[in-house]
């Protein structure tokens, strides 16, 4: 309440100055320095709602819980569905699901490209968004996109589709670039291109070495030297320069990174938790102080720069991982359910991406009905894990038809809690995600701001809200999103009714 009373005062200086010979740019000026100026947005990858709320009251002098004394902590948020990094990376970033936003996966298809190196003499091309597009995949930097590595564009010349070509709607950071303001984000590999968006220019200094350099994700030490680098590359924006903090620039009024390593305690041994309360690893431990002393040294410098007061910092997950209850992990081999769709018809599988889910993309799509029905088998639906099997009109609840969008799977297999598809039983991978489920879609989301005090919100949010929500933050149109145009994405609630959102 005090923020208000502040903000009231302030309004109300500001109408005296209007009927008075008071200098009214005085009060403006005041209003200004209360004004959200700049937003850090961070991704904490893997993350639970609930690893939040068991951290901060565990760790109650943490930068975590300080930063929540001043926050709207949306406990009941969830991610996009699917909930796999590229899908839930541009929701935040366009305020868009799937359906809009046209990416569904970062190992995905699309039947209207042509595959690399085709010539466009075929159409349907696999979707490959991790270090297969990379020019130099065994290095660090990876030495950007190799264009020959790309899908094909029959419809733009036979062309390279990079991934910022995939987007179908805008970005935060074209939106916010388009304001003469300096974007910055720092990401895992350089297919996070899309970030630019479709114009390929909206991130003005995008930092994206490959995490699949040296297996990363498989030793949490290595993760954390990782995400290192990218921690170093935002204090040196707030400091003024560029991410290599050799070049001098403007600080940006954008910016952010993702975290991997929580990502890599929960999937490597001994995984994430101890028992059925969630109770956290020793490596589990160790990865959430390192995220919370990184986000306290953003802070410290945020402080010392004297930009703290006028930065709003927004802390989410693009998923979570399942299980989140170690006692009902299960693995699925990753051969049983392409046994099964082929089984209706060989070769006819021609996409199958899987993790906690299934994303099944058919070369005949008129054999969707009897997949499913092959699928939902009692025998085979009890072999494959399977919850839930969505195709037809249930699908079309969720994405676009199939049959007439080129990128959406014909059907998707929702996994029982805790099934884990991987290609052997005795695979040492703890934890996985990109489903539906409760354990996948449930991260946190806190904003930041100071002055604002402690607000709770239970009710059930969105991470595609973040997207308007930095746009209002920074005073400018959340409309100018397609997304928000296009889904009717709202801000944040309870953010909506700050003094100087609008």
């Amino acid at each position: 309440m005090k923020i208000h009373l502040r903000y009231l005062a302030v309004s109300c200086c500001l109408a005296l100055a209007a009927v008075s010979n008071l200098h009214a740019d005085f009060f403006q000026d005041l209003l200004n320095d209360f004004k959200t100026k700049r937003v850090l947005l961070i991704s904490i990858d893997g993350m639970h709602s609930l690893d939040l709320a068991n951290y901060i009251a565990s760790n109650p002098n943490s930068t975590l819980a300080t930063l929540s004394q001043n926050a709207y902590n949306y406990t009941n948020a969830s991610t996009t569905k699917p909930s796999d990094s590229i899908p839930a990376t541009v929701g935040m970033v366009t305020g868009g699901t799937p359906s809009v936003a046209g990416m569904y996966y970062d190992d995905a298809y699309n039947r209207k490209w042509s595959p690399p190196g085709s010539a466009c003499a075929t159409l349907g091309a696999v979707i490959d968004l991790k270090q297969g597009i990379d020019k130099f995949p065994t290095l660090l930097d990876a030495g950007g996109i190799d264009p020959a590595k790309l899908p094909l564009d029959p419809a733009k010349g036979c062309t390279p589709v990079y991934p910022h070509n995939m987007l179908r709607v805008n970005t935060i950071f074209e939106v916010v670039k388009a304001t003469h303001q300096r974007t910055a984000y720092s990401e895992k590999r350089p297919a996070y291109d899309f970030l630019n968006g479709p114009s390929g220019t909206g991130v003005d200094d995008l930092y994206v070495p490959e995490i699949a350099f040296n297996n990363t994700l498989t030793d949490n030490l290595k993760t954390k030297n990782f995400d290192e680098l990218r921690v170093v590359s935002i204090i040196n924006q707030i400091d003024g320069k560029d991410h290599t903090g050799t070049v001098t620039a403007p600080v940006p009024a954008l910016f952010g990174m993702n975290f991997q390593i929580i990502n890599a305690a929960k999937k490597n041994a001994p995984g994430g938790y101890i028992d059925s309360l969630s109770t956290p690893s020793v490596t589990m431990t160790d990865a959430l102080n390192y995220v919370d002393s990184a986000l306290g040294r953003m802070v410290t410098e945020l402080k010392t720069k004297n930009l703290y007061n006028s930065t709003a910092i927004i802390i989410t997950a693009k998923h979570g991982e399942t299980a989140l209850d170690p006692t009902h992990r299960s693995v699925v081999l990753t051969s049983v359910i392409p046994a099964i769709v082929n089984g209706v018809q060989a070769g006819l599988g021609v996409k199958i991406t899987q993790k906690s889910n299934a994303y099944i993309w058919l070369s005949d799509q008129s054999k969707t009905a009897a997949v499913v029905a092959a699928l939902t088998q009692p025998s085979n639906q009890s072999l494959a894990g399977i919850g839930q099997v969505l195709s037809g009109a249930s699908l079309k609840l969720l994405f676009p038809d199939p049959l007439v969008d080129p990128a959406v799977p014909d059907i998707v297999v929702v996994g029982n809690v805790g099934v884990n598809y991987e290609p052997t039983l005795s695979s040492t991978v703890f934890a996985e995600h990109g489903g539906f489920a409760e354990n996948d879609t449930h991260v946190p989301l806190l904003v930041a701001i100071p002055g604002v005090g402690q607000k709770t919100v239970t009710a059930p949010v969105q991470t595609i809200q973040i997207a308007p929500t930095v746009l209002g933050l920074l005073r400018i149109p959340p409309r100018k999103l397609d997304a928000v145009r296009l889904q009717g994405t709202d801000v944040l609630p309870l953010i909506s009714f700050l003094p100087w959102i609008n």
